[in-house]
């Protein structure tokens, strides 16, 4: 009787020898909670950041401030003092062309402080999605926002009542510090113009149109750096999307 022949392996890949494949595992409690932590260290970081960055701008603001008024009773005495002659008129503007110097600065550092707000804010935001990925039932509970689009953002910057656009900017010390500055400018530049020898009313209506000419570079400057922002910016969650 002929011996029987051994069976052929199965083929390679063949479905029936494949063992089934796990089912994923969730991650241990311990991945979750050092990732909590990274992510809480990293929020604590950006706050960090932010309060300094607020602190530091506010203290310059205070600075141009004080030296606006400083200024301004200066040339009040130096008035007094001259009778409004001789001098009085260089020394004037060297002091009015100092504020609107230091004005300058200061408004270039608002709006480079306000973008890094805008610029917190949104991280913030990304670690608050982050947080609600580990622990979803939480999201209830966070007055902030989650999303880390212009959503978000509105959200976080009032998260009882919605502000209106117009008061957002009429508010904010961007606005201030150009009101100011415009103020000091449009003051140089009619002051320069009576010293040359033009009439007052046309020296004053000069200054006016200057002043409105600075208020709204200033105000159009901010308007630009926020929507580079936003249209630079890839948000990773956005309202209405799931988690």
């Amino acid at each position: 009787m002929a011996a029987e022949s051994p069976a052929e392996p199965p083929p390679i890949g063949d479905s029936t020898s494949d063992p089934p494949a796990a089912p994923p595992h969730p991650e241990s409690d311990a991945v979750l909670a050092r990732r909590a932590q990274l992510l809480a260290t990293e929020h604590w970081g950006l706050l960090a950041a932010r309060s300094t960055a607020q602190s530091e701008v506010l203290t310059r603001i205070a600075l141009f401030l004080t030296l606006v008024s400083a200024g301004l009773v200066t040339i009040g005495l130096l008035g007094q003092a001259t009778g409004f002659e001789d001098w009085f008129a260089t020394a004037a503007l060297a002091i009015l062309g100092f504020l609107a110097v230091v004005g300058w600065l200061t408004g270039i550092r608002v709006m480079n402080v306000a973008d890094e707000d805008l610029m917190y804010v949104i991280a913030m935001n990304r670690l608050r999605a982050a947080y609600v990925d580990l622990d979803p039932p939480i999201e209830k509970y966070l007055m902030a926002g989650v999303t880390d689009d212009v959503s978000g953002m509105v959200r976080t910057y009032s998260f009882i009542r919605r502000r209106t656009d117009l008061s957002q900017v009429a508010g904010s010390s961007m606005v201030l510090i150009a009101l100011v500055h415009g103020c000091v400018v449009g003051l140089f530049a009619g002051g320069l113009l009576t010293a040359v020898g033009v009439a007052v009313g046309a020296a004053v209506a000069v200054g006016v149109v200057v002043f409105v000419v600075v208020l709204t570079a200033w105000i159009v400057a901010g308007y630009r750096t926020y929507r580079e922002t936003w249209r630079t910016h890839r948000p990773l969650r956005q309202a209405g999307e799931n988690a």
